[in-house]
């Protein structure tokens, strides 16, 4: 069973990327990691890294206490 937490980070970051308009490929090439990994968030298969959460804040332009603000 998939820890509840990964599966709302991954909805979090699927909402963010869908309202800046961002498809998965452009959100994964300006946050540096593969364009698959970030559908792997996305359907909470990864259990993603305090490393690359701020790399996705980054790309999103969000601070990492607004990515968990909905969590």
């Amino acid at each position: 069973m998939k820890k509840q937490i990964v599966i709302k980070f991954g909805q979090r970051v699927r909402k963010e990327r869908i309202k800046q308009g961002l498809s998965q490929e452009e959100l994964a090439t300006r946050a540096g990691v593969h364009r698959t990994y970030i559908g792997m968030i996305e359907r909470a298969e990864k259990n993603i890294t305090l490393e690359n959460i701020e790399k996705l804040c980054k790309a999103l332009n969000l601070k990492l206490r607004e990515i968990f603000s909905d969590i």
